[in-house]
């Protein structure tokens, strides 16, 4: 099979170094090159027509990500394409989206899912539940939800409940489906157990509610959970915030 070549930009020395670093010798994915200044970006993609997949801040010198898209479409340059960046600005993701994005991560982000990620762009026509056409906003607002929730992104469990979310969102039959479906997705996609998975999002979830915004948690789970009795079980908050992201998309619920 051949590797999926990806130049990697971002204007952080430590971050572009991990991202190389972590990438050496991988079967599937090569880093080409490590840009860190936005206007070395276009001569690049001309003189080496190679290069697969985009993965690039939104804020950098030389040239801000955008711009470059503007350029790469204007010249008719088509790569794949994921934002991994800090700046949580939705304009800007909404920006984006009309250049056909493929993902929109926030950093810091694990860079076992970056390579999930890139994997299941290349061979996706084999995964049934994540959808690339899934809106963008959608994607930055589960990140923003767990965020604000508490749920530390360092740890795998954060990763394992965005997934199940999302997978939620975009396929309503699988609620009933979590223990016998989801979790073996999930599994699957990080080569561990559901078994695994479950624990981990039990963790995540028990790690949250130590860390309790409690007008948070309000907000978003209303008058369903006695906080001083009980966390939420792992569906009970998949579903919960899935049904949040669903409303919020339908402009029903306003999230501040």
């Amino acid at each position: 099979m051949k590797k999926i070549n990806a130049l990697v930009v971002d204007d952080s020395l430590e971050f572009t170094s991990s991202v190389k670093k972590y990438f050496e010798g991988n079967t599937n994915i090569k880093v080409v090159e490590v840009l860190n200044d936005g206007s070395l970006v276009m001569d690049f993609l001309e003189k080496h027509p190679e290069v697969d997949i985009l993965l690039m801040d939104i804020i950098m010198p030389g040239k801000d990500g955008i711009e470059i898209l503007e350029e790469m479409a204007a010249k008719n340059i088509k790569k794949h394409v994921i934002i991994l960046t800090s700046y949580r600005k939705e304009y800007v993701v909404q920006m984006t989206n009309k250049y056909n994005v493929d993902y929109y991560m926030l950093k810091p982000c694990h860079l076992e899912a970056l390579e999930k990620r890139i994997y299941e762009i290349f061979h996706f026509g084999s995964n049934k539940y994540y959808k690339r056409d899934v809106n963008y906003e959608v994607q930055l607002k589960v990140t923003e939800l767990l965020h604000d929730l508490g749920v530390p992104s360092q740890i795998r469990g954060y990763q394992y409940l965005r997934e199940g979310i999302l997978m939620l969102y975009q396929a309503t039959e699988l609620v009933g489906g979590i223990t016998k479906e989801i979790y073996p997705e999930i599994a699957n996609r990080y080569n561990t157990t559901p078994s695994r998975v479950e624990r981990a999002i039990r963790h995540a979830i028990e790690v949250s509610w130590s860390r309790a915004d409690y007008d948070m948690m309000d907000k978003v789970f209303g008058h369903s959970i006695d906080y001083d009795k009980a966390k939420p079980t792992n569906s009970e908050f998949m579903v919960t915030l899935s049904d949040v992201l669903k409303l919020e998309n339908n402009k029903l619920y306003i999230y501040a």
